[in-house]
């Protein structure tokens, strides 16, 4: 049973991560894989508005999604996007990112080796993971302008999407360690984390949330 407080906390966890960017035409759009199909959902709502030409979805697989997408999480993104009515030529698969590093370094020697010009990217992601892939690209790719995206859904809704309320929250957890802790590996932007964000975190961890946290730190 997950606790009144805990619940507390992870809303406001959720509610950092939100950028709040108004989606605009960018060059490129890039899904970010995981195990949420959403955000291969979301990357094709956005092409379908008209907001890029070309999508890139990138990421090979994970504990999360060894058994349900075998053939890799851009894979299985491709044929999602394929049977929601996107062209085959409007997309590109990136299958070896296992990270939101190498997620942005891939898709970019990616898109760079296919010539495509890129000044903007609209990035998508899980909800609770936007200001973690935006922090992470802005350091890999600084010339680039990101604006980040995902499914617009109140945690609860979230949760109940995915089935595993743990999962989330622990998901959440690990998400806000790394905006503590990458920044001073060079691994993505220092973001300014309030009080009340950081204490939510620590409450969380202190409760158990953590099998998505880096070990040892």
């Amino acid at each position: 049973m997950i606790s009144a407080q805990a619940w507390s906390d992870a809303q406001r966890l959720w509610d950092f991560q939100q950028m709040h960017h108004e989606p605009r035409p960018c060059s490129v759009g890039i899904g970010l894989g995981s195990h949420d199909l959403g955000v291969a959902d979301v990357t094709v709502d956005l092409y379908q508005r008209g907001m890029f030409p070309l999508i890139v979805f990138t990421g090979a697989t994970s504990r999360t999604t060894r058994a349900r997408m075998p053939k890799g999480e851009a894979e299985h993104y491709r044929e999602r996007a394929l049977e929601l009515g996107v062209p085959d030529s409007a997309l590109l698969v990136e299958p070896k990112a296992t990270n939101t590093g190498e997620n942005i370094r891939f898709s970019r020697a990616l898109l760079a080796e296919r010539g495509v010009d890129v000044s903007s990217v609209l990035l998508v992601s899980k909800p609770y993971e936007e200001r973690r892939a935006y922090a992470t690209a802005r350091e890999l790719w600084p010339e680039v302008e990101f604006v980040s995206a995902s499914a617009p859904m109140s945690l609860s809704e979230y949760v109940d999407s995915i089935g595993d309320a743990r999962l989330v929250l622990d998901m959440l957890v690990g998400a806000q360690q790394r905006l503590l802790i990458y920044p001073e590996d060079g691994f993505m932007i220092r973001q300014e984390v309030p009080g009340q964000v950081a204490a939510a975190y620590e409450r969380l961890r202190a409760a158990g949330f953590t099998s998505r946290v880096v070990g040892g730190r």
